[in-house]
């Protein structure tokens, strides 16, 4: 069976300006793959490349074993998309815009349609031009899921929708693996593929510096976690604990990095006289200079 995507020493460039750089992937069929990167990191451009928006520089890609360049049309059938900015006919209600893009592809399921809105808390009739971004990826939304496509290829999904609508989104993209379809979806929020996807593909300044089972993610993650204390405590509490580094003391705040479980440090912060804490996820450019940073120092050096 071919997979659902399989791309070879793919290039864009696009002038003096990076787009993405000898890339080579392969997302297999039934999987919900993660296409994780900081914005600008080149996931947009894939994501074109594979729906013949743009053509490639060099390199390939073909999608169920059907180039992407000779075979658009025929790919366009199997594949349901969702832009980064899905903004349309201004005039249109959303239940126009839903109906416009299932006539195109020859009638849908109504029943599963309406279900898709119900799920989705969407009012198809406003105009589009009244809806806010949360809403318009509501439409979005919709629009690539009613024809219940073979692979969806989804550019920042969650993008404008609040907590409750992305629990939604992540159970709906679950039972389209659950069908044996495909997901490929791009994110730049850790959590956000943790949640849902089998495998995830990093990539950092247009070329792939990781693929592997989303476990392997997990272990990239870590906190920020600032300790408010009664009185001052000394760094050295801390120091060389499991998962712990960059521990600074100041006054009666300790602030440190945490990678894994921070049950540890809290029981010990709170052995001594611990009176506030503050945890904060990193943002994926963060993490990426933390793993990655002296890779592309030492690269910078060559």
């Amino acid at each position: 069976m071919d997979p659902a995507i399989r791309i070879e020493g793919l290039t864009k460039s696009y002038g003096d300006h990076r787009g993405i750089i000898d890339v080579d992937l392969a997302v297999e069929q039934g999987e919900i793959f993660g296409f994780l990167g900081p914005n600008g990191a080149g996931k947009t451009t894939t994501m074109r490349v594979l729906l013949d928006l743009i053509r490639p520089t060099s390199g390939r890609a073909e999608v169920f074993g059907m180039d992407t360049t000779r075979d658009a049309v025929a790919i366009h059938r199997r594949v349901g998309y969702l832009p980064g900015e899905f903004d349309l006919y201004d005039r249109l209600t959303g239940a126009d815009t839903i109906a416009y893009f299932a006539n195109l592809r020859g009638g849908v399921d109504r029943t599963y349609v309406a279900d898709l809105v119900a799920r989705l808390d969407l009012d198809p009739s406003r105009r589009f031009r009244e809806y806010s971004k949360g809403n318009k990826q509501k439409v979005g939304l919709v629009v690539a899921l009613q024809h219940k496509p073979d692979l969806l290829v989804l550019d920042e999904p969650t993008s404008g929708l609040d907590p409750l609508m992305q629990q939604t989104f992540f159970e709906l993209i679950r039972e389209a693996r659950t069908d044996g379809r495909t997901v490929f979806l791009s994110s730049h929020i850790i959590d956000e593929v943790d949640r849902t996807c089998d495998r995830v593909a990093i990539i950092r300044e247009g070329r792939l510096v990781q693929v592997d089972r989303i476990e392997a993610v997990r272990r990239l993650a870590f906190h920020h976690v600032e300790l408010t204390f009664a009185r001052p405590v000394a760094a050295s509490v801390f120091e060389g604990m499991d998962g712990v580094s960059d521990v600074v003391a100041s006054g009666v705040a300790v602030h440190l990095r945490v990678s894994g479980p921070v049950g540890a440090v809290l029981a010990s912060a709170t052995a001594h006289g611990l009176v506030d804490v503050v945890s904060r996820e990193p943002n994926l450019e963060d993490v990426f200079l933390a793993q990655y940073g002296q890779h592309a120092a030492a690269d910078g050096e060559r």
